[in-house]
């Protein structure tokens, strides 16, 4: 019999999906229990519990970001797993949400109705646009496709990968300022790595042509804050549309707060919906049962 320990905010509601989805040879425990082999929830209360659960093998985040159990300090001898392929479709709302309100002046619209003042200009549109992609992995890959729909040009950096078909062109390690040049938008969803640290720096905003947009779904630390607010307040970019942040909550006393032409969204692009990760969940459990390899493993060394 495996014992489940759900450690999130919202336990109750995952308590009752798992329930109600039947699983065999499973137990959910009600408290911290050293005999629990399986914990479905949020990193930072997983890691704080684990010292307490010696027989963990297999942790599933709720979570695509799992930063709080890659620390080399913390223990590593199980297997994690994280939430992905359940975020694209949110993904795609929200960031096309925002090229559209900015090709369409929805904001401006607005502000003209509330100020009584006729307001007619011409919009833009997003076809024949031209998206760069700072990572294609699942939620990339629902990006290019979502453009494809709008028929906009698509270009992917990745580190090695080219498997998304609706990707016209790829650029790898390297190739940063051509993948940059003529972007009208420009989307990160680079995960927390040494490697994509500070990737949106002051050499790659340069490189960007003034018009472009700038949005960051991925994780905050992708982002040289202080480059992108000189960016910003400059002019060397159009706008910047920001979920994530390197510290969250944003000080109240941060910079971003008076930057110019800066939207936020304080990180609520894609939660996590209990039924997509309850989803996920009840497919691993099966592959646990039979010793098959888990989906959406994390390396605890690349950290993703």
């Amino acid at each position: 019999m495996n014992k489940l320990l759900i450690l999130t905010r919202f336990g109750s509601e995952y308590q009752q999906l798992v329930e109600a989805a039947a699983l065999p040879d499973l137990k959910i425990a009600s408290a911290p229990d050293k005999d629990c082999s399986i914990i479905l929830g949020e990193p930072k209360l997983i890691r704080d519990a684990l010292p307490d659960l010696p027989n963990v093998r297999w942790v599933q985040s709720i979570f695509a970001g799992v930063e709080q159990l890659l620390d080399p300090s913390t223990r590593r001898d199980y297997v994690l797993t994280n939430a992905r392929g359940v975020f694209g479709a949110l993904m795609s709302e929200y960031v096309f949400g925002y090229l559209l309100a900015h090709e369409r002046h929805i904001f401006e619209r607005l502000k003209a109705q509330q100020e009584n003042r006729w307001d007619a200009k011409v919009t833009g549109q997003l076809r024949g646009r031209t998206i760069g992609l700072l990572g294609v992995g699942s939620i990339g890959a629902h990006l290019a496709g979502t453009a494809k729909h709008f028929q906009m040009n698509v270009r992917g950096y990745t580190r090695e990968s080219e498997s998304c078909a609706d990707v016209d062109k790829y650029f790898h390690d390297g190739q940063l300022p051509g993948f940059a040049q003529d972007l009208d938008y420009l989307v990160s969803v680079l995960p927390n790595t040494n490697e994509t640290r500070h990737i949106v720096d002051s050499a790659l905003l340069n490189a960007l042509p003034p018009r472009a947009v700038f949005v960051n779904v991925g994780r905050g630390s992708a982002v040289d804050e202080s480059a992108l607010a000189e960016a910003l307040d400059t002019g060397k970019i159009a706008l910047a549309v920001l979920d994530v942040f390197e510290q969250e909550p944003l000080p109240k006393d941060h910079f971003f707060w008076r930057t110019k032409n800066l939207w936020m969204t304080f990180h609520t692009s894609a939660p996590s919906i209990p039924e997509d990760i309850t989803r996920l969940f009840v497919e691993n459990y099966d592959l646990f049962l039979r010793g098959k390899p888990l989906k959406y493993q994390v390396d605890f060394e690349r950290g993703y």
